[in-house]
């Protein structure tokens, strides 16, 4: 009998174990940290897995992460460097993403934090229309999710730009690639979204330098990790008008710190790490025909490239 073992401090087992069961009722799941006989342990399905944990289960053959990042699991020294890890491509996962970065495109296009604002201090103000063929939108990372959230951005209007290591093909996006292209990028974009793997490559991209290119009064929307972005920097800017706004998904620390200016910051809109996730209705069907897969020794669908980071 296959043994998976269900690791996270953040989804809720039963929706899970319960979707893995009308799948293959033989599937042995056990829930972290009642692990049983770890080497009984064929198979983790992984959300920030504790450091050095994996390399404590001999017969592991399968490291499946909860969503498309896998940073949480590649970033553990001691993962055992045979095991294969992959991660969750799906199209209820790519679609949600693709809806938080139209909504907060449109959310500051529209200028709406500051709506509210007026709103709650009881003010009148007329503010001039919004000009979406002179906003332009510009994302980074053109993976699954990228391509598919700059696409339907561009459906809305938008000139929309895209920057990634290399060059893609997508209608009504403007692709520009690799460092060379990278402030040109910067300079065009009226919004920013951040949809970027973490890799050691890209972990701090959005910083004093880079958020500094940005046209004066631009946005910036993180979705991606908060390991992107320099936190710091980022209040700088907004503190000096440099930036208008910003809305982020991800943190360094999740949640943040009660004393961090995000919370109070009047140009900062969080939202609990909640843009996408795995439903386990939709996902589960691909964990189980991974494992599957790995005990007989078949190719693994969205088998991670450790080298690459995603």
């Amino acid at each position: 009998m296959t043994t998976l073992l269900f690791i996270s401090r953040v989804h809720d087992p039963a929706p899970w174990v319960a979707a893995f069961r009308r799948l293959d009722p033989e599937l042995r799941v056990r829930i972290w940290p009642d692990t049983g006989p770890v080497e009984a342990v064929d198979a983790v399905l992984a959300w920030t897995p504790p450091p050095g944990f994996l390399a404590s289960l001999p017969n592991l053959r399968l490291i499946s992460s909860f969503g498309a990042g896998i940073e949480h699991v590649l970033g553990d020294a001691t993962l055992p460097p045979s095991v294969p890890v992959t991660r969750i491509v799906e199209e209820r996962l790519t679609r949600g993403m693709s809806e938080y970065v139209a909504l907060h495109v449109l959310r500051h296009h529209r200028k709406l934090g500051l709506i509210e604002a007026n709103q709650r201090a009881g003010i009148w103000k007329w503010l001039p229309p919004a000009d979406t063929p002179r906003t332009t939108v510009g994302v980074m990372g053109l993976g699954a999710m990228g391509a598919a959230a700059a696409v339907q951005v561009a459906q809305l209007g938008f000139p929309v730009l895209g920057w990634s290591a290399t060059p893609k093909a997508l209608p009504g996006v403007e692709s520009f690639v690799g460092e060379d292209q990278r402030d040109e990028f910067l300079r065009l974009c009226n919004i920013l979204v951040c949809l970027l793997p973490l890799t050691p490559a890209t972990r701090g991209i959005l910083n004093r330098s880079t958020l500094g290119r940005l046209p004066e009064g631009a946005y910036v929307i993180n979705a991606g990790r908060g390991g992107h972005l320099v936190e710091a920097d980022l209040l700088a800017l907004l503190d000096s008008g440099h930036l208008a706004g910003a809305t982020l998904d991800v943190f360094a620390q999740e949640p943040p710190p009660p004393d961090h200016p995000f919370w109070r910051h009047p140009k900062v809109l969080m939202t609990p790490h909640n843009a996408a996730d795995s439903l386990p209705q939709t996902v589960a069907p691909q964990i189980v025909d991974n494992i599957r897969r790995a005990m007989s020794g078949q190719p693994l669908i969205n088998l991670v490239d450790r080298t690459r980071g995603y």
